[in-house]
């Protein structure tokens, strides 16, 4: 498998877990700017104007305004803390909330405790959300008993106890409650299937992904396999044959044309960090082992590229290397943008064996072909650029 193939495979692999992570940060976001929302505005737009036109004495609305502001500050700071991301501390706010609530409601008195003027009934469950996004959900109903107890002891200590006050208490309870609690419940629940829904989506998409690689290494393999097949059968089927001697110099030079290109093809396959480099070495090594010095000589690092890519910059070089005779020079300048591989030998009696570069780079840019001999030295280069 190519680096290539199995970096893409890495990102496959990953994700299911980003994608779902993605979808239920979002669904998450929304609803806690719709808490945030709420409970902003309903202080604003609803407890404010109660607590103005309330009609108390100096000293209860002076407790009720306090209780306000703290709320207003609390409710500024927790909602702060969860458009960035985060959550805020809600033991400490939850009991700076609870003191505000009992405050209110010892406040108000027996009067007014049913009354607008007591915007802690329904106005404060929803800081409550705030305080305690994203925590168990027993910690909610908790605080909201807590809320509840509050309620009733101040009902109680005013001697609010007949059926009509006590129906009323149990509606302000329930009706102040229950959509709280299905807000919270629900914005958990739609991010946790959001999480689930895409979850599941992601990891299809990825067997998908995953087939088409495995389709793909497969086809790479099987191309790979026909090239080195095609590159050796004609020559050991003439020595085989007795066609060919192997004596003969043409023989001999194309069986190191062949063997050059069989070691170049298997290098394609090995996963290395600059596949170029790689795969040049492994024809310089041959001609080495044939008797050839040969000097490599690397400047820059290459870009990453496609098989056909370097395909195209090798083959040439490999088959006029293989003619060589003496020494070889074999250069390599790359940059993010352009590679140039150039052969230096001397030259001699012969055709010229620099064939043609093959792929033309698959959409990325051309590989280029210059070849010239002047009766002392045979130049061979290939070139690539992106374009």
């Amino acid at each position: 498998m190519s680096t290539d193939l199995g970096a893409a495979l890495d990102d496959v692999n990953r994700l299911p877990g980003r994608a779902a992570s993605a979808v239920a940060s979002a669904s998450d976001r929304a609803a806690r700017i719709g808490v945030v929302t709420i409970a902003l505005v309903w202080h604003l737009a609803i407890d404010l104007p109660a607590l103005v036109d309330a009609g108390m004495s100096p000293a209860a609305s002076a407790v009720v305004a306090a209780a306000w502001l703290v709320t207003a500050v609390v409710g500024v700071a927790a909602g702060v803390r969860l458009l960035r991301g985060g959550l805020p501390p809600a033991r400490r706010l939850a009991a700076v909330l609870l003191v505000v609530d009992a405050a209110v409601f010892a406040a108000v008195g027996g009067g007014q405790l049913f009354a607008a003027a007591n915007w802690a009934w329904g106005g404060l469950v929803w800081f409550f959300l705030l305080v305690l996004w994203r925590r168990p959900v027993w910690w909610l109903l908790a605080l909201l008993g807590a809320h509840a107890m509050i309620a009733l002891a101040v009902v109680l200590a005013y001697g609010a106890t007949d059926s009509a006050d006590l129906a009323r208490y149990t509606m302000y309870v329930y009706g102040t409650s229950s959509l709280p609690v299905a807000v919270f419940v629900g914005g958990t629940a739609l991010a946790a299937l959001a999480w689930d829904r895409a979850g599941t989506a992601a990891a299809t998409l990825a067997v998908e992904a995953e087939r088409v690689a495995a389709e793909q290494a497969r086809a790479e393999r099987q191309a790979r396999l026909a090239l080195v097949s095609g590159t050796a059968e004609e020559m050991l089927a003439a020595l085989a044959a007795g066609d060919a001697d192997p004596a003969d110099p043409e023989v001999r030079r194309r069986c190191v044309l062949a063997a050059a290109r069989l070691r170049r093809l298997i290098a394609e396959s090995d996963d290395v960090p600059d596949p170029l480099l790689h795969e040049l070495r492994a024809a310089a090594d041959l001609a080495e082992r044939d008797g050839l010095p040969i000097e490599l000589v690397a400047v820059g690092v290459p870009p990453e590229l496609p098989v056909e890519i370097r395909r195209g910059l090798t083959e040439p070089l490999t088959a006029a290397l293989a003619d060589a005779r003496r020494w070889a020079r074999l250069t390599v300048v790359a940059g993010p943008d352009e590679v140039v591989v150039s052969l230096v030998t001397p030259d001699h009696d012969g055709p010229d064996t620099a064939g043609p570069p093959g792929a033309d780079g698959g959409g990325d840019g051309p590989v280029e072909l210059e070849h010239e001999r002047d009766g002392e030295i045979r130049w061979t280069q290939t070139r690539w650029r992106r374009t």
